[in-house]
């Protein structure tokens, strides 16, 4: 086995762990769509720390991993729940939420106009200025 597969499967097991807090927190349902009813996985909000931390990851569907994940299917209208996930009292979900409104206001003026609205905590804005989501 190689080692960077050896890392990858011990990230993934310290994720796990985090799993039965992130889905009671979570309620069973995308913490950013809301969506319920499909499968959720742990995302961890960039940047991502050397060992996993329970207060960088959220739990979201495939089709918001999906398109984290391939910047090239980003579906804009598909992210209008960023007007209500901006809001969020769980801090990795507000400071991701607050990146994409960031990505997307380059070409979608609504997205700049949330913007204008959000109110963050000094140390909110700062993790969410260290985002790279692409």
């Amino acid at each position: 086995m190689s080692k960077g597969h050896a890392k990858h499967q011990e990230r993934h097991h310290g994720l796990s762990q985090f799993g039965k807090d992130l889905v009671r927190r979570c309620g069973s349902k995308c913490e950013l769509c809301e969506d319920h009813g499909v499968k959720l996985g742990v995302y961890e909000v960039p940047p991502i720390e050397a060992d996993p931390n329970y207060d960088h990851c959220i739990m979201i569907c495939e089709t918001c991993q999906g398109q984290l994940d391939r910047p090239k299917t980003i579906d804009p209208t598909y992210w209008r729940f960023l007007a209500t996930s901006m809001w969020s009292t769980v801090v990795p979900v507000k400071v991701i939420s607050v990146a994409m409104l960031h990505h997307l206001a380059k070409q979608q003026p609504w997205a700049g106009e949330l913007l204008e609205q959000v109110y963050m905590e000094e140390e909110e804005r700062a993790w969410s200025e260290e985002v790279e989501l692409f």
